[in-house]
């Protein structure tokens, strides 16, 4: 049935209908979910569809199953280069071409990403004449190119599984996914120059997809993430120090990104623009969020445990005093706070009603 499937996403694609394509390809991935082929095939109607950061996602994980396989590099480049991507778009086509070293694809690829990098760095000397020459375009033809209709069509997204939150530090972005109870096996979060991808598979829930193209670049090696009892916590680090505005990328507010803030002192710098009426007060947020996790409802021991451990962590030096010197001549049946009444004398022990204390002789 999948094969059928699959046959018939090729002859949809050669046909141009890629979103049939796209529609049958799911099928089949469905039905044979290790089939790398399948995922490296779905990436390439995504990149068609301009699902970009769909495709990055579908291309990682033709590379998880098969790493062996040269094209799934190749969709990840192609992919990542659309979102201005290069330096991991070059990785990939390194690795790509050491599998398919006669594949010259790869090589022009490779020379081009190197090209996109010098002009995103401003080093000259790495950009050919060529290359050079058509970065010199003439000022008509930069208004036509604003001027152009914006003819992407953006499916409505369907309601998430799980909510999320983010704020924001100089060096950092702290984006929140309230999974609560997620064994950490199930989250598998994956970090581009600017986009990231997080994948939440929990028992018995809706796999949980979340691929935003990110507001400005980050630094994917000092990013990081933990799974804990009620989020799953993500620590992005900026590659600039600057204020995002939102966390996914915006063509509006794409020049804003660029602004140098260290050459701009405090009072210089510029304001950014808000749909919002009010600034969002993040450390409020993030309060909140902790608040969550202290209330968070307990049942049995583990709530009789949870409220004897605030009393403790709460407490002063007599009263952590009282409670450990009653705990423990007590043989675990008396927990006093009341220091005056138990450092003045023994505190005998007190079993529950129908039982007796009982002494075991070593």
């Amino acid at each position: 049935m999948a094969s059928d499937l699959e046959t018939k996403a090729k002859e949809a694609f050669i046909d141009d209908h890629f979103e049939l394509a796209l529609h049958l390809y799911s099928q089949a991935i469905q039905l044979n979910p290790k089939h790398a082929e399948l995922y490296a095939d779905r990436a390439q109607a995504n990149i068609k569809l301009d699902n970009l950061p769909e495709a990055v996602a579908d291309a990682n994980k033709a590379i998880e199953l098969d790493p062996s396989m040269s094209k799934a590099y190749l969709r990840k480049a192609t992919a990542c280069m659309k979102l201005e991507e290069y330096q991991t778009a070059k990785s990939a086509l390194e690795t790509g071409a050491a599998l398919a070293p006669a594949e010259s694809r790869f090589s022009k690829l490779i020379k081009e990403c190197e090209e996109r990098i010098a002009e995103e760095t401003g080093d000259l000397s790495m950009q050919t004449p060529e290359a050079l020459a058509k970065n010199d375009v003439p000022a008509k033809e930069i208004e036509l190119d604003k001027d152009q209709p914006n003819l992407e069509i953006e499916a409505a997204p369907p309601k998430p599984v799980y909510r999320y939150e983010f704020y924001q530090k100089p060096e950092e972005v702290v984006v929140t996914i309230f999974a609560k109870g997620t064994p950490h096996d199930c989250v598998k979060v994956d970090y581009g120059e600017q986009i990231l991808s997080v994948a939440i598979n929990a028992p018995g829930k809706e796999a949980y997809h979340f691929q935003p193209r990110l507001f400005a670049k980050i630094i994917p090696e000092k990013c990081r993430y933990d799974v804990l009892s009620t989020k799953v916590e993500i620590r992005l680090a900026k590659a600039e120090p600057i204020h995002w505005t939102s966390l996914e990328f915006s063509r509006e507010v794409a020049i804003t990104q660029r602004v140098n803030v260290s050459s701009v002192s405090a009072s210089q710098r510029p304001s950014y623009p808000s749909s919002k009426p009010q600034r969002v007060d993040w450390d409020k947020i993030e309060a909140q969020v902790k608040k969550e996790e202290k209330d968070e409802k307990l049942d049995g021991d583990a709530a009789l445990n949870k409220f004897f451990r605030d009393i403790y962590k709460d407490a002063d030096e007599d009263t952590r005093r009282a409670m450990q010197k009653s705990f423990v001549e007590s043989n675990g049946t008396v927990l006093s706070t009341n220091w005056k009444e138990v450092g003045a004398k023994k505190v005998e022990g007190s079993p529950p009603d129908g039982m007796e204390m009982k002494k075991w002789e070593y």
